[in-house]
């Protein structure tokens, strides 16, 4: 064993603690001297160690209601004062969005304009998605003005609030459907900030999945009028249905649909352990100049994911190149991956060109 340990990532809920409890009562108690900081700390941590990350936040947000016990519009006036007295950050900040979307529902131009103030230290994209559900037309009013504001928090928050497929918010029905928040995405697709421009390309990813057609003829519009940093944001929003191999975004991409071919697949072993890697190694050969956009399928029955290999640029008809890959299945706890058999393909611009046939077996019992 050598003589340094590994370092190991702490878990996202262990952030939720002692120390951003604390911080979040000194602003409080800092904004309104009534305030029982001592109660809500031993409330916010009763049993906290034992919470997954988002009921971590739900506690301390149930508590800051139950201790600070203002009508919410003083109470959120409290929360914007707080920003003033400490630095809030992402987890300490968090539980007080949380209390925002969680209390204010009578009170949208209050809950809006606290989560204005919040959003810099701890994005309010939760939290805003009750009052999307419930005043349509004029939260997405307000969001629109943000997507107009200084600030490149505020900006994102207009677009990633309203993602019709936000990951881990509730969903917003009428946001399924394309159109209402295409002007915020229109104000920022060329936005300075690149943390601003990766929720719009993310919020037309989400588009993409329920509304192919739209979302496509919003990227080519956005590709035929330019911009700075368009050609990226189009790249990334336009990943899904690279994945799925719809021919107009491959085009959209200047990639030919089908251009190019297998030499060769070859694999490291024809049966690979849970828990380790399957090496591979593949050949293509452009049929015509052009981008050759390369993925791969790991497939099993009723299973068939993707993943991305390579990107190769071909300058003659013929061109060839050697790719090789490190497929991992380790085990995660948002994926069962049971042994069996397995094909492996590789598609070439949206076309499955290659197919190899492998094994999943169970790992070898430590010491045996």
């Amino acid at each position: 064993m050598s003589g340094t340990l590994a370092t190991v990532a702490q878990p996202l809920k262990e952030m939720v603690n002692r120390g951003s409890v604390g911080l979040l009562a000194d602003g409080v108690a800092a904004a309104h001297a009534p305030f029982p900081r001592e109660r809500f700390i031993t409330t916010a941590l009763a049993g906290l160690s034992t919470l997954e990350l988002k009921d971590r936040i739900r506690q301390v947000s149930l508590a800051l209601h139950e201790t600070l016990a203002l009508p919410f519009p003083s109470a959120a006036a409290v929360l914007r004062e707080a920003t003033t007295r400490v630095r809030l950050d992402m987890w300490s900040g968090w539980p007080a969005t949380d209390f925002v979307g969680a209390y204010g529902h009578d009170h949208l131009d209050e809950a809006m304009t606290t989560l204005a103030v919040l959003t810099p230290y701890s994005t309010g994209e939760f939290a805003v998605r009750p009052y999307l559900d419930r005043y349509q037309d004029a939260a997405l009013k307000v969001m629109i003005g943000w997507a107009e504001s200084d600030d490149e928090h505020l900006r994102r928050l207009a677009s990633e609030g309203s993602r019709p497929r936000l990951p881990w918010a509730t969903r917003v029905r009428w946001l399924m459907e394309p159109g209402p928040t295409l002007p915020i995405l229109d104000r920022l697709r060329d936005d300075p900030s690149e943390y601003v421009r990766r929720s719009v390309a993310n919020h037309v990813n989400d588009i993409a999945k329920d509304h192919p057609d739209v979302a496509l003829a919003l990227l080519g519009r956005w590709a035929s009028e330019g911009g700075s940093h368009v050609e990226r944001v189009v790249r990334h929003a336009v990943r899904g249905l690279i994945r799925a191999g719809h021919p107009e975004a491959l085009v959209l991409l200047g990639a030919a649909p089908g251009n190019g071919t297998v030499e060769s697949l070859s694999l490291a072993s024809d049966e690979v352990a849970v828990g380790d890697r399957l090496p591979f190694t593949v050949v293509v050969s452009a049929a015509s100049p052009g981008p050759l956009l390369l993925k791969y399928a790991v497939r099993r029955d009723g299973s068939r994911r993707i993943f991305h290999l390579a990107e190769r640029e071909a300058a003659v008809p013929g061109q060839t190149f050697t790719v090789t890959k490190s497929h991992s299945f380790r085990p995660v706890t948002t994926r069962a991956e049971p042994p069996g058999p397995r094909e492996l393909d590789v598609i070439v611009n949206g076309e499955t060109r290659a197919t190899a046939s492998f094994t999943l077996v169970d790992a070898d019992p430590v010491g045996s």
